[in-house]
C-alpha cells in the first residue's frame, strides 16, 4: 500500500474509533435513553393517545428493578384512561418528610401533516433528539425515572422517603389533571415537606454555553375576564353614538395604556439583584436600582421595553380574543373582547378584576371572569433546596449562576404550592434560549443537553435525599 494512502487509512480508523468512543453510552445513559425513546414513542396526548402505556411502562422497570408492588401503583378517576404513576423509594427516617418528584406524562397533541418527521418517534440526527415531549416534558420524567432507578442500583438507600409522580391532564385538553386528583383524593401517597418539578427552571445556553441555572420558585396564576357591551342596536343606516363595538374598543384602549405596579416578591426581587451581575451598562444599573426601590420609575420603564423582565415585574392583563355584531348591516347588539390576565402571586383575581373596572371607568361595560385562577402562592427560598442546587451546579458546570425565578407561565407546581408544598422547577436539561419548540413543530433538545439533565437530577437528587457520592 502506498505511503499516503496507509496515512489516510489510519486517520479514518482513528476518526473512526474517536467516533465510536463518542457514541458509546454508560449503562446509565443507555437505560436513560431506553425509557426516552419507550415515552417518546407512546402517544400521550389527550385527543389520539392515552398516558396509561407510559405510566404502565414506567412502572414495570421499577417493579423488575426490585420496588415493591405495593410501592408502585399506577391509578387515576378514569379506569385505566390516562392514569399517573406514583413510585416511593423508601427512606431510613421517620420523622423527615419525603420529598416528591413529578413531572407530566401527557403531552400537546401533534399532527403527523405539521411536522418534517413523525411527532412519535424518537429520532436522534445532527446532535439533537427530535419528537413530542422532547422538551415538554418527558425528558424531565426520564430524568428522575433514571435517578430512582440508579439509586436502587447503586444500593443507595435515602434519608428521606422519596416519591416519584408521573401524571396525567397537565396540558388539559379535556380528562381530568394528575396532580390535583391524587392531592384531593391520595394526599397520602404524595405528601412531601418539598418537590422538584422539572418542568421549569430550565438551564439555559446561548452559543453553546451555559449561561445560567434558574430555580422557578414561583409562578404567576392564570384568569381570564370577558369585557361585554351589550344594547339594543338596530339599522346600520341610522347609526346612534352608543355603539358596543366603539365602547369596547375604547374600553380595551384605555386598557392598553395601564401598566399595573411593580410588585417584586422574594423571587423576583433575588431575580433581578443576581441578574446584575450578569449584566452591563443601564441594564445593570435598572436591575439594582429596582430591587432598591420598587418604586423607581425610570428603572421600571427602562425594564418594561423588555416582554420578559415587563412580565417579572407585574401583573399583566392583554386583549386576545374579540368578537362583535350579528350582521354587516345592523348596529351591533353585543361587542366582547377576552382578557387574558397573568397575576403575581402576591396579588388576587378579584383585586386584578377590580382594577380592570376602575380603567375600563364605562358602567356598559361589564368584566366578567372567564374562568377561575387560583393563586400561584411562591415558594420561599429555602436553604435545604437552595444549597444542594448551588453544590451540584457549581460541581458539575463551575461558574454558572444560580439564580430564582418567576414562571410567567404555568406548571403543576402551583397546584403543590395552594395546596402547602413548596415546589421548585429544577430542570437538568439545558435549553438553547435561541431555540425553544415546545408545544411546537419539529420538537427537539440537544443530545448532549438530554445526558447532562441525566446526571445532574441523579446528583441533584443524591445530594437532597443522602448528601453527595463518595469518591
Amino acid at each position: 500500500m502506498p505511503r499516503h494512502s496507509l496515512l489516510l487509512a489510519l486517520t479514518l480508523a482513528l476518526f473512526a474509533s474517536a467516533a465510536r468512543a463518542q457514541t458509546a453510552l454508560t449503562p446509565d445513559q443507555a437505560e436513560a435513553r431506553a425509557i426516552f425513546q419507550q415515552l417518546i414513542e407512546t402517544n400521550t396526548s389527550y385527543k389520539e393517545g392515552s398516558t396509561s402505556p407510559a405510566a404502565h411502562a414506567i412502572a414495570q422497570r421499577f417493579l423488575d428493578a426490585g420496588f415493591p408492588a405495593a410501592d408502585v401503583q399506577v391509578l387515576g378517576p378514569a379506569g385505566d384512561k390516562d392514569s399517573s404513576v406514583v413510585v416511593r423509594m423508601r427512606g431510613t427516617s421517620t420523622t423527615l418528610k419525603p420529598i416528591l418528584l413529578i413531572a407530566h406524562l401527557d403531552v400537546v397533541e401533534a399532527l403527523r401533516s405539521d411536522w418534517s418527521i413523525d411527532p412519535y418517534k424518537l429520532t436522534e440526527r445532527d446532535g439533537f433528539f427530535y419528537g413530542r415531549g422532547t422538551s415538554d416534558i418527558k425528558d424531565g420524567a426520564t430524568t428522575l425515572a433514571e435517578a430512582l432507578l440508579r439509586l436502587e442500583r447503586e444500593h443507595v438507600v435515602p434519608e428521606r422517603t422519596l416519591i416519584m409522580a408521573l401524571t396525567a391532564g397537565e396540558e388539559g385538553g379535556g380528562g381530568y389533571n394528575g396532580v390535583s386528583w391524587l392531592i384531593e383524593n391520595h394526599r397520602d401517597l404524595i405528601d412531601a415537606e418539598w418537590c422538584i418539578n422539572p418542568d421549569g427552571g430550565d438551564p439555559l445556553i446561548r452559543d453553546g454555553k451555559k449561561i445560567v441555572r434558574p430555580v422557578q420558585a414561583s409562578e404567576k396564576s392564570y384568569q381570564s375576564f370577558d369585557l361585554i357591551v351589550r344594547n339594543k342596536g338596530g339599522h346600520s343606516s341610522m347609526p346612534t353614538p352608543d355603539n358596543a363595538i366603539v365602547r369596547l374598543a375604547e374600553a380595551i384602549g384605555r386598557l392598553s395604556r395601564y401598566h399595573f405596579p411593580v410588585n417584586l416578591n422574594e423571587t423576583t426581587r433575588a431575580y433581578f439583584e443576581r441578574s446584575s451581575g450578569l449584566a452591563s451598562g443601564q441594564l445593570a444599573a435598572d436591575m439594582r436600582a429596582i430591587t432598591k426601590n420598587q418604586r423607581d420609575s425610570a428603572a421600571a420603564a427602562h425594564l418594561s421595553v423588555s416582554p420578559f423582565y415587563n412580565a417579572q415585574l407585574r401583573t399583566t392583563c392583554v386583549p386576545t380574543m374579540l368578537e362583535g355584531g350579528h350582521a354587516p348591516n345592523a348596529l351591533p347588539q353585543t361587542a366582547r373582547a377576552l382578557v387574558n390576565c397573568r397575576i403575581l402571586p402576591t396579588e388576587t383575581a378579584e383585586a386584578v378584576r377590580a382594577t380592570l373596572v376602575r380603567i375600563v371607568a364605562d358602567t356598559a361595560v361589564k368584566v366578567v371572569p372567564v374562568d377561575t385562577g387560583a393563586p400561584g402562592k411562591p415558594s420561599p427560598l429555602l436553604p435545604m433546596v437552595m444549597s444542594p442546587v448551588e453544590k451540584v451546579t457549581q460541581r458539575l458546570w463551575p461558574g454558572v449562576p444560580v439564580i430564582p425565578q418567576m414562571e410567567t407561565g404555568a406548571t403543576d407546581g402551583w397546584r403543590l404550592r395552594d395546596a402547602g408544598i413548596p415546589t421548585y422547577g429544577l430542570s437538568g436539561v439545558p435549553l438553547d434560549v435561541d431555540d425553544v419548540r415546545a408545544h411546537g413543530r419539529d420538537e427537539r433538545i440537544l443530545v448532549k443537553s438530554f445526558y447532562e439533565g441525566v446526571e445532574y437530577m441523579y446528583q441533584l437528587i443524591r445530594e437532597v435525599a443522602v448528601g453527595p457520592a463518595k469518591s
